[in-house]
């Protein structure tokens, strides 16, 4: 028996602008007009859509998978409160540049769009529309990743550079619960490595911000903080499609995109994790195992979260050296189009002989306090691991098919691809991420 839950406590209270930041008491203003998450919508699309004012003529987007699992079902349900263009993408799109102004092309005369699906058809809506200027809404048909309420979207540019760039939050998110379970478990096991996140990115996130002064923000993970244990308990049941433990996955992805809502940029839950996860869709090539996002964050939280326990263990701070900064390798490594924005992006956390050691002296200074801060805030990489291998996800580079050079090279050159100082810096300029890469399976 499934068990009773108001699934949408909390998160009505924040959309409705009556949940106040902890550090200033003054309440948050997101940019979404409703969102429910219930055990079924069958039968009440309309009555959703109806307030939202989208517009007379509607887009519905869906792909050759969602279309079956609730896309026609959208459609024909808002045909009596608009025209509909039931748009069907192909299976197998990725969230790029052309794929963008594919969705743009088909859904130019609406005045709207309504996603219907999960990590990229919500993306590439999510992007379209704000490149259009119109707004969207969407229907998640999985628990497959937390970007459905980012104000981002994980797009690879022509370059063949993938980064999170500023999108439009949807007006609407409506989650059936019923049509999330009964999706494939993998998925829903790929939104909690999605998900595990959230200790290694706030721990690169605060470091950063103590060691260089970079914004930080602590809304994001009070909205998370008695959401996160239930979601971790409930783990197991993701393998059984059970919809109490895709109903508390559900509710920590929404939490997440509210705190990069509030953040306005996308660090409380993409550090050092992610960007081994974007190395590996950039530059693996045919060794990509064709994973999703999720399955890889996961596995690359493992890893952040074992590094960030290595250096923290440390009595003593590490001690920095000025950033090795190989422009030449680099573009062996990346090419000509690619390296010059990978070089551009290394030198934005490179440190010179001057940095370095204004480095070490905060480090110094800071060291006891910053582990004391970060250990409040990580999970014991045993709960993180043990939480993914009991909803069926994997948990190592091999469980996820891709061979070891290839993994052991994203870790390495993560850094190089994104500015943001992550534990990945700290180690390779502290001269200990090979040792730790080593290590890695």
């Amino acid at each position: 028996m499934t068990e009773r839950t108001n699934w949408n406590a909390l998160i009505e209270d924040v959309v409705a602008g009556h949940w106040a930041d902890p550090a200033t008491g003054r309440p948050i203003v997101l940019p979404f007009e409703t969102i429910e998450i219930a055990e079924t919508l069958d039968g009440r699309e309309a009555e959703l859509i109806r307030p939202l004012g989208l517009g007379s003529r509607l887009a519905v987007v869906s792909d050759t998978n969602t279309v079956e699992a609730m896309g026609r079902r959208v459609a024909r349900a808002l045909r009596p409160i608009a025209a509909v263009d039931e748009i069907v993408l192909a299976d197998g799109l990725a969230c790029d540049e052309p794929s963008i102004d594919l969705v743009r092309d088909k859904t130019r005369g609406a005045d709207a769009i309504v996603a219907v699906g999960s990590g990229v058809v919500n993306d590439l809506c999510k992007h379209a529309s704000f490149l259009d200027g119109r707004p969207y809404a969407v229907f998640g048909t999985a628990a497959s990743m937390n970007g459905y309420g980012a104000s981002t979207a994980s797009v690879t540019l022509r370059s063949g550079l993938k980064t999170s760039v500023s999108s439009r939050a949807p007006r609407g998110i409506f989650i059936d619960l019923d049509v999330s379970a009964k999706a494939p478990s993998w998925l829903s096991a790929a939104g909690l490595g999605d998900s595990l996140c959230r200790p290694t990115a706030q721990i690169d996130w605060w470091a950063s911000h103590v060691l260089f002064g970079t914004p930080y923000d602590a809304a994001p993970f009070e909205l998370l903080a008695d959401d996160e244990p239930k979601m971790i308990a409930h783990a197991a049941g993701l393998a059984r499609h059970d919809i109490a433990a895709i109903g508390h996955l559900h509710r920590v992805m929404t939490l997440c995109a509210f705190g990069v809502c509030l953040a306005g940029m996308s660090n409380p839950g993409s550090m050092g994790e992610h960007q081994i996860s974007h190395w590996i869709d950039m530059f693996a090539g045919d060794d990509h195992p064709g994973t999703t996002h999720g399955q890889q964050v996961g596995v690359a939280s493992l890893v952040m979260a074992r590094l960030q326990q290595r250096l923290l263990s440390r009595e003593k701070p590490p001690v920095v050296s000025p950033t090795v900064v190989d422009e030449t390798a680099m573009r062996a490594r990346y090419g000509a189009t690619l390296a010059p924005l990978c070089i551009a992006e290394m030198k934005k956390t490179a440190l010179d002989s001057e940095g370095a050691a204004a480095l070490n002296g905060r480090l110094e200074a800071a060291w006891p306090a910053l582990r004391r801060d970060l250990a409040a805030m990580a999970l014991p990489v045993e709960a993180m691991e043990g939480a993914l291998r009991a909803a069926g996800g994997p948990t190592s580079a091999r469980e996820l098919g891709l061979p070891r050079a290839v993994w052991r090279d994203a870790i390495r050159y993560a850094r190089e691809i994104r500015g943001r100082w992550s534990f990945l810096n700290l180690a390779a300029d502290s001269g200990l991420l090979d040792d730790f890469i080593e290590e890695q399976e």
